[in-house]
């Protein structure tokens, strides 16, 4: 393995780990928790969490993206093994949904926030919620392709 592939699998592995990793604080950790603030507390603190970690997994998915389409190329590109492949549609499919999430839905948040609509801000964090479980979902799965399929 060149030191260029150790880099960019470290880089790859890193940005996966910002963003899987902060999914699971996120849904387990930080939602709990504030299920005791009103929504006048709650909602404006989701705004500013969400609008921090937004940033973090934009740059994880960029690495991601970079890496990723590194390491594919290195391991046969179009010619790689299927896990591979399969790692990268899921991958992109998480791109999608977390853009769908930073574009289309934050900003109806920030909105609710600012006109201090609180039903309309916790309808747009439960979609925010039901989006990240899926990503959550999707991410194990990819990481289980990539240590199951080791070898193939």
């Amino acid at each position: 393995m060149t030191k260029a592939i150790e880099v960019a699998l470290f880089l790859h592995l890193l940005g996966v780990a910002v963003w899987i990793g902060g999914m699971v604080f996120a849904n387990f950790c930080l939602r709990p928790a504030l299920g005791d603030l009103t929504p006048q507390l709650r909602l404006p603190l989701l705004e500013g969490v969400f609008a921090r970690f937004f940033n973090w997994v934009a740059a994880s998915v960029l690495v991601i993206l970079l890496t990723g389409g590194f390491l594919l190329t290195q391991y046969g590109g179009a010619h790689a093994a299927w896990p591979l492949h399969a790692m990268a549609g899921l991958g992109i499919v998480m791109m999608l949904i977390f853009g769908h999430i930073r574009f289309a839905v934050f900003p109806r948040i920030r909105r609710a926030v600012q006109a201090q609509n609180w039903p309309d801000g916790a309808r747009a964090v439960g979609t925010v919620r039901r989006l990240v479980i899926i990503n959550l979902v999707l991410g194990v799965v990819t990481v289980g392709t990539a240590v199951l399929s080791r070898g193939l």
